[in-house]
């Protein structure tokens, strides 16, 4: 049992329409090993989650041993910036955990900002290697990498049956994570194979899904779209389907892949940001440019037609979404919050 206390400052938000972030995950896990953990925002509104986050740091000030900051590279960036500011003046020894896929673009655009968060903690945990590939130029005294994690035991392999492709997406509607390419996707797909399906999982926080609705109409396509899944919904939900298609312009490492991984749902995505540090091309999954639907509906009939290669692909997929199990992984946290 450990004794450490630790506040968690991330967008805790499930509870209010928007999907399980990796907060929610890795603050159960490290409470379950016997750290005490506070967490810190639930607030819906951007402004008043950044003005809890600023109280619950000065609150908790006395009685932490490490504020953990998930740390993005939009909206949420400027969280990690006050946080940790404040954590300087209070001593507290604060650990960015580097989430946002387009943080590289942060390093460039807001040197001065980012030394000042970077520079100064405790430690950078880098989920990636490809985060952790690019910071280390500049902050690597500080640095260490540690990957998103998975509770194995919690994701029964499937075996799927490829009579016709059944794809399914889990995002946020949102453009970084490009939608409207899933669908160019089906409608390329069905030239072939009549029955291909498209189930779309996740929330529309920004109105952005009546642009996709208005595209499936416009190419007469039928989408089933589920609105937000809790996780053990859409893994239930995952057995009906036998793809798993990312098509994000921006990404780092989403445990969504990993979790499609360890389901046996061949994975073809979008090779951004850090995705090719995470699959192997061929090996793992099927990579292809962004924006580039016709490559994705080609992979995803190469698959179709060669199934001793898709049945590879899965078998290695699963094999390393292994790696990522919290029972490997809990080791490297317990040994920095020492």
């Amino acid at each position: 049992m450990q004794n450490k206390t630790i506040l968690y400052i991330g967008n805790n938000l499930s509870n209010k329409g928007y999907s399980q972030t990796i907060m929610e995950t890795l603050g159960g896990l490290l409470s379950s090993e016997g750290y005490v953990i506070y967490k810190s925002s639930s607030n819906k509104n951007s402004f008043l989650r950044l003005l809890n986050m600023v109280f619950s740091t000065i609150y908790y000030s006395r009685k932490v041993d490490y504020v953990l900051i998930d740390t993005y590279s939009t909206l949420n960036f400027w969280y990690a910036f006050f946080v940790s500011q404040i954590c300087r003046l209070l001593n507290l020894k604060y650990i960015p955990i580097l989430h946002g896929g387009n943080l590289p673009h942060r390093l460039n655009t807001n040197p001065w900002i980012c030394d000042l968060i970077f520079k100064n903690s405790y430690k950078n945990v880098a989920p990636s290697n490809y985060l952790f590939s690019i910071f280390t130029s500049k902050y690597s005294k500080n640095l260490i990498s540690i990957p998103n994690v998975l509770e194995i035991e919690n994701y029964e392999f499937t075996t799927r049956n490829f009579d016709e492709p059944k794809l399914l997406w889990v995002r946020s509607f949102s453009p970084i994570y490009n939608p409207k390419m899933a669908i160019r996707v089906l409608f390329e797909l069905k030239k072939e194979f009549p029955n291909a399906s498209l189930t779309m999982v996740g929330p529309d926080t920004i109105n952005y899904k009546k642009e996709c609705e208005l595209l499936v109409k416009d190419l007469k396509l039928k989408v089933n779209y589920t609105g937000l899944l809790s996780k053990s919904e859409w893994i239930s939900l995952s057995k009906q389907h036998n793809f798993f298609i990312n098509t994000s312009n921006f990404d780092n490492m989403p445990v969504s892949l990993l979790e499609a991984m360890a389901l046996g749902l061949p994975v073809v995505s979008t090779n951004v940001g850090g995705i090719s540090f995470l699959l192997e091309d061929g090996k793992n999954a099927i990579l292809v440019n962004k924006e580039e639907h016709l490559a994705m509906s080609n992979a995803i009939k190469k698959l179709m037609h060669n199934l001793d290669y898709t049945n590879s692909i899965i078998s290695e997929a699963r094999k390393n979404s292994e790696n990522y199990d919290w029972q490997k992984v809990k080791y490297q946290w317990i040994e920095v919050l020492q």
